[in-house]
């Protein structure tokens, strides 16, 4: 999955949510005034100007138009970063006995920050602070799994449509489809070669065209860490399991993930994904997804 620099041409974003020292002057109309505040805050000028730009450019292209009607229809990427940051549960559970992955997450939408805490034990953390890869566990085995890559893949399944606002993505679109006797637009997703840790990563999203709201993504990983010689792993088919609407975003209640097989169809089922206690918030520190002390920084 796109991992951990996926927006890190926002990168001066987030330094200055984080380390907002002065208010911006206003010399002239054009100028954007920012309040001094303990708490992570993006003004409503900055959305609206992302908002703005990403709409220019998604309608610029057919298959962009599908996109942004499909954030459109799932609450609007200016509701998604007005909402604030995002808390959830991840339950990541494959079905062949492989490691699972259970953990309260919190992800800074506008900056791509994240904070994992273990499921089963509140002190196990791990994270994304937008620069660092870092974990801080008394239990050596209490991620059974690579956190970094981890740190924000997540996002890749509970964001879409909205991870797509960023530049270095490449859009296209492709033939129509019929799934479950309902119709789809189907857009592929590709990135640029600087884009993330794996930019050979891909999407294909389809996109009820009734409706404008994503049924099934499916993807593959190329993450360098788990391919050193090149390649990636089989495309995977994931369904997007009913809905669920919090603060104006419509969301996915849960993921079910198979195998792609023969004709673009699922084949066997391979792994469940619980996503729950979502919400969004609006009250975190600004140091909120700094590495604790005593925290591992990774490489």
């Amino acid at each position: 999955m796109k991992l951990l620099y996926k927006f890190s041409l926002l990168s001066v974003f987030a330094i200055i949510i984080s380390c907002k020292e002065t208010p911006k002057s206003v010399n002239s109309a054009t100028d954007l005034a920012v309040t001094e505040t303990d708490v992570i805050s993006i003004p409503e000028s900055w959305v609206n100007s992302r908002v703005a730009k990403t709409k220019e450019r998604l309608n610029s292209s057919e298959a962009g138009k599908v996109i942004w009607n499909a954030m459109e229809a799932h609450g609007g990427l200016d509701t998604w970063y007005a909402n604030g940051p995002i808390s959830f549960r991840f339950n990541y559970q494959p079905l062949n006995g492989k490691t699972a992955r259970d953990s309260y997450q919190t992800v800074d939408t506008w900056s791509n920050k994240s904070l994992h805490t273990s499921a089963t034990d509140s002190t196990a953390k791990f994270g994304w602070t937008g620069e660092q890869a870092w974990v801080k566990a008394k239990d050596s085995t209490a991620f059974a799994y690579d956190t970094k890559f981890w740190a924000l893949t997540p996002l890749w399944f509970v964001g879409h449509p909205f991870v797509l606002s960023g530049e270095g993505v490449n859009l296209a679109l492709l033939e129509p489809t019929t799934y479950k006797e309902k119709d789809y637009n189907v857009v592929k997703v590709t990135f640029d070669a600087e884009t993330g840790d794996a930019p050979d990563d891909y999407y294909i999203l389809y996109v009820n065209k009734e409706s404008n709201k994503l049924a099934v993504m499916r993807y593959i990983v190329s993450y360098p860490q788990y391919f050193k010689d090149g390649g990636h792993a089989p495309e995977k088919f994931t369904e997007f399991v009913g809905e669920q609407v919090v603060d104006g975003i419509t969301m996915p209640g849960g993921f079910k993930t198979y195998w792609t097989v023969k004709d673009n169809q699922p084949g066997d089922y391979i792994t469940k994904i619980d996503f729950t206690d979502v919400s969004f918030e609006k009250e975190l520190s600004k140091d909120f997804f700094d590495a604790p002390e005593g925290a591992k920084i990774l490489e």
